[in-house]
């Protein structure tokens, strides 16, 4: 019986790298969650244990250190950019880098009305992400880049109804025309290139995401994931397709009579488990080929 290693990668997970600006009393703080992986031949490393094609994971994490003061920490899709393109310098016997980051918002305290200079709290609207994919070099070179957004929790109390949908025997769960609907989302947007000004287009994305939400008389939660999508699609063609999980935060009725109590949509009872999930993609017809965009990109269709 013949037997050969398959597809691996080893890298540096969650190196948690805080970088913050004291060029004037003012600071600033960069908060991020970085990890990397490098693929390519290293059957050596596995098949016999030789390790002299393998640069290190602590190598990996000192350099996403020493990145962000040697470099500064501007996009991060700029920056896991990078990192991918050293690690691939770094490596010969690597033919691919992976680079994922999470950046964590804070916001300034506000003291007597104006953002403290030094003092900050967490945001709570979000956690921005990026992965990217580089593989070659020089001529060859590709990189392909998803950012996105996750825990962005959302909730709307009117606006959206579920009924008509199909039934068996074992269906107990009422139509309804008027009913809460909440979301912790997860989407992520793969671009066609990498010339994009990536802050001022995902400030755009997240709002126009929001907005949508907010805008969509919903039917269901899957018609809202579109229309976010399709929004997305037709305002920013540096967007080749958006992915979502939405995982369905359900809002129950509380059955109030036998307290002689009317209840008209206003208590409720949030039940974290189970829970409906929701997963779509959007894309255009023109999108380009998404290569290996989405490697090791989990909880997608």
């Amino acid at each position: 019986m013949a037997i050969h290693l398959g597809a691996n990668q080893y890298g540096k997970a969650e190196s948690r790298v805080v970088r913050i600006y004291r060029d004037t009393p003012r600071h600033q703080i960069r908060d991020l969650n970085v990890s990397s992986a490098l693929r390519g031949r290293f059957e050596n490393a596995h098949t016999t244990g030789d390790q002299s094609d393998v640069l290190p994971t602590d190598s990996q994490k000192n350099t996403a250190f020493a990145f962000a003061k040697e470099k500064g920490v501007g996009a991060i899709e700029e920056f896991a950019l990078t990192l991918g393109d050293h690690f691939l310098e770094a490596s010969s016997a690597a033919d691919g880098a992976r680079v994922e980051i999470e950046e964590y918002e804070w916001e300034r305290i506000s003291v007597d009305g104006a953002g403290h200079d030094h003092s900050f709290v967490r945001g709570g609207s979000g956690i921005r992400t990026t992965v990217v994919n580089v593989e070659g070099r020089g001529d060859d070179r590709r990189a392909h880049v998803v950012s996105g957004i996750r825990d962005l929790t959302v909730l709307k109390s009117t606006g959206s109804e579920f009924h008509g949908f199909l039934k068996d025997k074992y269906t107990t769960l009422p139509e309804t025309d008027d009913r809460i609907l909440a979301t912790s989302l997860v989407a992520r947007w793969r671009y066609d290139h990498t010339d994009v000004d990536w802050d001022k287009s995902y400030d755009e994305i997240k709002g126009l995401l929001l907005e949508q939400f907010a805008r969509i008389h919903s039917l269901a939660l899957q018609q809202t994931l579109y229309g976010m999508g399709e929004a997305v699609l037709e305002r920013h063609p540096e967007v080749a397709e958006i992915k979502f999980s939405a995982p369905n935060k359900h809002h129950f009725l509380v059955d109030l009579s036998p307290f002689d109590v009317e209840n008209p949509g206003e208590v409720f009872i949030a039940a974290d488990r189970p829970y409906g999930l929701i997963e779509a993609t959007v894309v255009r017809d023109d999108a380009t080929d998404a290569g290996s965009a989405w490697h090791a990109v989990p909880g997608f269709c």
